[in-house]
């Protein structure tokens, strides 16, 4: 049966949903990509939203089964928006005593990721298709991530659009509420006015505190992906922000 990439498409939010903080957009998928979904999504992905796409594994409790899902137990990342998934392959190839989760809205990112993954032979990444918000309101239990990474979100430019971007104090509360003690939360953005956004709004958090007390030093395990290349080579500045829980 030929691959229905329509199958993966996200329903409209109805009126009574939380707002969105990314935008579902159409994109081609290639017979590579589609063959990556075909033959890798069944063991490393799931879906947030459609059961039939692929069930996540879940406790008793209806919380995300991480040891069944990666068949073991290590401390997990969180990935939210993890694009065309080259920041996530390289982290998590370095990275091997830990468990990647990589959330993604666009199916090819998912498709380009799952392809990174397989030629690298990284056995600590899996993939979920969906809105990474309401996975983590739903299925994702208090106090159990080692990190969450949010490498270039939406930056939503357009005032009227502001409440829809990620770090925004509710958002972060949920956020962090997830993560271990100590845990951390990394962001990174090459929109200006975002990052000191991202500075006020996680400073105000009074369960996160800032070790560099402003934008941390570019981290060096972070790669320059294609994306963030292009925004240098536009004249951006690239600002990482880095929190961790502290209760």
């Amino acid at each position: 049966m030929p691959f229905d990439p329509n199958a993966f498409r996200h329903v409209a939010a109805s009126a009574n949903d939380p707002l969105r903080t990314f935008h579902p957009r159409r994109a081609a998928l290639g017979v590579g990509r589609q063959d990556a979904l075909m033959r890798l999504f069944p063991r490393l992905g799931f879906s947030v939203h459609d059961e039939a796409q692929g069930r996540m594994p879940l406790r008793d409790d209806g919380s995300l089964d991480t040891d069944e899902l990666f068949g073991r137990t290590a401390p997990v990342v969180l990935e939210i928006g993890s694009g065309m998934g080259e920041a996530t392959a390289v982290m998590a190839a370095a990275d091997p005593d830990r468990d990647y989760l990589a959330v993604e809205a666009h199916l090819p990112g998912i498709a380009r990721l799952l392809t990174l993954v397989e030629a690298a032979g990284t056995t600590n990444v899996r993939v979920a298709h969906g809105d990474a918000l309401d996975l983590v309101r739903r299925c994702i239990p208090e106090s159990s991530l080692d990190a969450i990474h949010i490498f270039f979100p939406d930056p939503w430019h357009k005032t009227k659009h502001h409440k829809r971007r990620i770090i925004q104090p509710d958002f972060v509360a949920l956020l962090r509420s997830r993560l271990v003690v100590a845990g951390t939360l990394h962001c990174a953005t090459d929109w200006e006015p975002y990052a000191e956004e991202m500075l006020r709004v996680l400073a105000a958090d009074p369960g996160l505190a800032n070790p560099s007390g402003g934008f941390a030093p570019r981290p060096a395990d972070r790669p320059v992906t294609k994306f963030e290349r292009r925004g240098l080579d536009l004249g951006h500045t690239v600002r990482d922000v880095l929190v961790r829980r502290v209760r």
